[in-house]
């Protein structure tokens, strides 16, 4: 139109056709909503009204140059701030969408409130663009109008529930669909992760831009590859060679279920040579392999989109029950076919009953909609689905994998399953397997399935075996490097990813009566346990390890050693100088100077805990002439910081100083985390002495290694400290939250302090007293409570890097 009357005309006519609608709009009570472009969006309050002004503002525009397209709905929408929202709006906007101009289109919801002498026309049945089920519309008066710009040209089903959430990933298909070098689009993924649906949508949603229609070929029954395109000539209702007859046509196909005929892929390849205008939609478990293939990956729901969709199909299921739904999805992996028939299910079982059931989950997730496929109305038959198409070097294969708890590195799925990398590969080109920063791993959905291959095959226990003494050797090397303070920036952090594996090999191996496995495990695991501040379960395993006949003199030593530390962690000095004790006999019998400096330390941490300071610095003094003698400078180190806190208790802050200065001069050229606790000790210390600069520049230094270190209880000390910087500073309200931070911390760890170190790392509370209410301070400890730990750590590293010159100590 702009084009043949010119700017200035449109402009005048485009005005004129504005007024006129607005004064046929107003006459019959319609409120105004919305208006972009040439486009309205007028309620009224009632369906008589909004007939008579669509008639009224069609023969007021008749004698001007623009034509119109009106249609009418009627149902509920919920008015927010950003104007009226909900499924009627939608479905009124998709009802004027499919008209002409000078055309008024009603939906029967709207036609059936009219009486019988407003003359309306009945069109039939059509499909909309959004693919809900077929709408019954109506034209008001007789004129005569083209076919509507419906969705005739289509075999697309029509599900029978509402596509919910995806809205990222269907604009994203739309999107690659859209582009003009892409012409083969696969959505992969497990099975149960909605591809099927999610295509269907997308397909629906490119409609127009598609001539001559988009359509729908499902293979499930299909078992032959060599008749895919049998399969999708019938489907398009075309006659003669597939390829020959869509040469000349501008459509999309959409190939469902693909993964089970994949041998035909390269009759796909063929039609897209010889057809320049057709996309291909395609639905598998793997990709094509073809040239020019976009593969883009269905991964499960979002766990808010879940939550919904399991709220949608439930039978009653409440807000009240939310976190119970919430604990339901992520039980299910927040897989959408496992999410729809777990929501079958409130028919008989309410959430929490569920919950409970769901751990065995396969036997619970049964009985889909029966006009469903077999093998979706049971999550097991769809897990068979895939696995019947397994190679048997592959169903071996993913059996295996299932020992695997939280994922896996290739080096151990290749000592454990035996694996090799093309089998591999395939297993996760075909979505039964995840990759993803150099891990692999499975649903816990569908290892549940792969353990009960596993069984079925007879290979678990061998299986188990492998995978606790793989895990066994490489807990081993760790804790030779961590006892050495080698690479503890690399290995604390892998250690941490394998927690779930070091687990179930200790449970085997205690259920098993494999004693010896259990025992070198646990020790093993004992320093990663307390740097981590896993103190709670090290303790359990380390006691249970106490009571092993297995024990060798050596590994019992360890073991004292270990629990010492753990029943300190956790304030019981009396039990952790008992251990330290018989610890120190065992070590002076064998006259190993090491483990005897060892042992005499930690007599002395036991002592401070017990608040005999005196004989700690004894303890301690002789650890380190022991260590010196043996050339061993880490257990120097250690016990030189310990001396340091000693003079830190004794308020002689130059020798504390010097001791943590010394200290840091080891760390750094042989153990990080002594570096981290030397560095903030002597902060500690500069504090106290009222150089609050170099106090902030340790304290800041050691709070940033001692998070890349994932040292969590001196992560507590660093943040405490803080805290007091922040109060010198002026700034309670932060200071008060990061005690409820550190507060948090210590208590996730189950960290008990020792009366000398609350002294030792003591907040002056009476500044925070003098500066907040007490109703404020509750406030911001309970706000400093909520942080999460990096956040917690990022507030405090920006805080104390504030800290200047001129404050008071402490």
């Amino acid at each position: 139109m702009l084009d043949h009357i010119g700017p200035d005309r449109y402009a005048e006519e485009l005005a004129r056709h504005r007024r006129l609608l607005r004064d046929a709009f107003r006459r019959h009570c319609g409120v105004e909503v919305d208006t972009q472009g040439d486009a309205f969006f007028v309620a009224f309050a009632s369906a008589r009204d909004a007939v008579a002004a669509a008639g009224e503002a069609q023969a007021s525009l008749a004698a001007g140059l623009l034509r119109v397209r009106i249609g009418l709905h009627t149902g509920e929408a919920l008015l927010t701030d950003q104007g009226y929202v909900g499924m009627d709006v939608h479905r009124a906007a998709r009802i004027a969408a499919v008209g002409h101009g000078g055309q008024v289109l009603l939906s029967r919801t709207t036609r059936d409130l009219l009486d019988s002498q407003v003359v309306v026309h009945d069109l039939g049945e059509h499909r909309l663009k959004d693919l809900s089920a077929p709408e019954r519309l109506f034209q008001l008066g007789s004129a005569k109008f083209p076919l509507l710009q419906t969705l005739h040209q289509t075999n697309l089903p029509i599900p029978t529930t509402e596509f919910l959430g995806r809205r990222r990933e269907l604009a994203e298909v739309m999107a690659l669909l859209a582009r003009e070098d892409v012409r083969l689009v696969t959505l992969t993924g497990a099975g149960g992760t909605g591809k099927t649906r999610l295509a269907l949508a997308a397909a629906g949603g490119t409609a127009d831009a598609y001539p001559d229609g988009v359509w729908w070929v499902p293979l499930a029954s299909l078992r032959d590859p060599t008749l895919v395109l049998e399969q999708a000539r019938q489907a398009l209702g075309l006659h003669g060679d597939f390829a020959d007859q869509l040469a000349d046509k501008q459509l999309l196909v959409l190939f469902d279920n693909f993964e089970h005929v994949v041998a035909a892929a390269g009759d796909l390849a063929d039609v897209l040579k010889q057809s320049p205008n057709v996309r291909l939609l395609v639905t598998s478990r793997e990709p094509l392999r073809l040239a020019g293939e976009r593969e883009y990956v269905v991964l499960p729901l979002l766990e808010e989109d879940a939550v919904a969709l399991f709220s949608e199909r439930s039978f009653g299921a409440g807000a009240a029950q939310a976190n119970t739904v919430l604990a339901i999805c992520r039980r299910l992996d927040c897989l959408p076919l496992a999410t729809e028939l777990a929501a079958a299910r409130t028919r008989v079982l309410s959430p929490e009953q569920i919950l409970e059931r769901l751990e065995q989950r396969l036997p619970l997730l049964r009985g889909g909609p029966r006009d469903a496929p077999e093998r979706q109305r049971a999550l097991r038959a769809t897990i068979d689905w895939s696995h019947e198409l397994l190679t048997r070097d592959e169903q071996r294969l993913f059996a295996r994998l299932a020992v695997f708890v939280g994922g896996c590195t290739l080096e151990a799925v290749e000592q454990v399953a035996n694996a090799d990398v093309d089998t591999l590969q395939s297993l996760v080109e075909k979505n039964l397997i995840r990759h993803s920063e150099e891990r692999f791993w499975m649903l816990e959905t569908i290892r549940e399935y792969a353990r009960e291959r596993l069984r079925f095959d007879g290979e678990e226990s061998q299986a188990q075996e492998r995978h606790g003494s793989y895990y066994c050797r490489y807990a081993e090397s760790a804790r030779l490097a961590l006892n050495e303070g080698v690479d503890h920036l690399d290995w604390l952090p892998r250690l941490q990813v394998e927690h779930d594996n070091f687990r179930a090999a200790l449970v085997w191996a205690r259920e098993t009566g494999q004693n010896q496995l259990e025992v070198r495990l646990v020790l093993a695991l004992a320093t990663f346990w307390l740097f981590r501040g896993h103190w709670v379960e090290g303790r359990q395993w380390v006691s249970q390890a106490l009571a092993s006949t297995a024990l060798t003199s050596a590994q019992r030593r360890a073991a004292l050693s270990a629990a010492a530390e753990f029943a300190m962690k956790q304030g019981d000095s009396a039990e952790a100088i008992t251990y330290a004790e018989e610890q120190l006999a065992s070590a002076r019998e064998t006259g190993d100077a090491r483990e005897t400096s060892s042992a005499l330390n930690r007599l002395g941490a036991a002592t401070v805990y017990a608040g005999d300071f005196a004989s700690a610095r004894g303890w301690f003094e002789q650890s380190r002439d022991v260590a010196r003698q043996a050339g061993a400078d880490t257990a120097v180190g250690r016990t030189t910081v310990n001396l340091g806190w000693i003079a830190l208790h004794d308020d002689d802050l130059d020798a504390a100083a010097a001791l943590f200065a010394e200290a840091i001069e080891i760390g750094r050229a042989s153990d990080k985390p002594l570096l981290a606790v030397a560095i903030g000790s002597r902060g500690v210390t500069f504090r106290r002495s009222g150089q609050v600069a170099e106090a902030a520049a340790d304290i800041a230094e050691a709070l940033e290694l001692a998070h890349k270190l994932g040292l969590s209880e001196d992560l507590a000390d660093l943040i405490r400290e803080v805290a007091a910087h922040a109060t010198l500073r002026g700034r309670p309200k932060e200071a008060a939250r990061l005690i409820g931070a550190e507060q948090r911390l210590r208590a996730e760890l189950g960290s008990i302090q020792s009366q000398f170190e609350q002294d030792a790392t003591a907040f002056p509370l009476e500044l925070l007293q003098a500066s907040l209410s007490d109703e404020e301070l509750g406030e911001e400890i309970k706000a400093g409570r909520a942080m999460e730990l990096d956040a917690a750590i990022a507030s405090a590293s920006a805080l104390v890097r504030l800290t200047s010159e001129g404050h008071p100590a402490a």
